[in-house]
């Protein structure tokens, strides 16, 4: 099973709203992202691994589809290979998965987090991530808590 992950903004900005951030590095042995996914997040983290994207031209590619930090990011899965790629931009996973690229977004994150036992629950996550507008459908809150046995 992969244990390494590529990271969006999208994942980290939301589990710094609920105050969950620890929960990344607990879930995966490393977690990189791109430097323009650091900067939008803007907080500093020890355990984050920040790793310039070699191929520019793909990300200026992808760059045409959707934003920068989404670009970078799926530039950095394709660079180191067998990785995670935590994306929640539906037009993002999209292209992400035509690239052959594993996508999760950041409630696959949380039900990993439960099948290791690092997450006793994620109903309670998933609802303080709606409390704090973050953006879930309804189909997949209720498809995660019945992967997850909460429902």
């Amino acid at each position: 099973m992969t244990t390494e992950a590529v990271t969006n903004s999208t994942c980290l900005i939301g589990l710094e709203r609920i105050g969950q951030l620890n929960l990344l590095p607990m879930v995966f042995s490393t977690v990189y992202a791109p430097p323009m996914v650091a900067t939008e997040v803007k907080t500093p983290l020890s355990w984050l691994t920040v790793k310039p994207v070699q191929n520019v031209g793909v990300v200026a590619t992808l760059k045409t589809q959707m934003d920068a930090g989404e670009a970078e990011a799926i530039a950095l899965a394709m660079e180191l290979g067998d990785v995670l790629l935590i994306l929640d931009d539906k037009k993002a996973r999209r292209v992400a998965q035509q690239l052959n690229l594993k996508v999760i977004g950041t409630v696959g994150m949380l039900l990993r987090g439960k099948r290791q036992g690092v997450i006793s629950e994620i109903k309670p996550l998933i609802m303080a991530l709606l409390e704090a507008d973050f953006r879930i459908s309804e189909g997949i809150v209720r498809e995660a808590l019945r992967l997850s046995g909460e429902i």
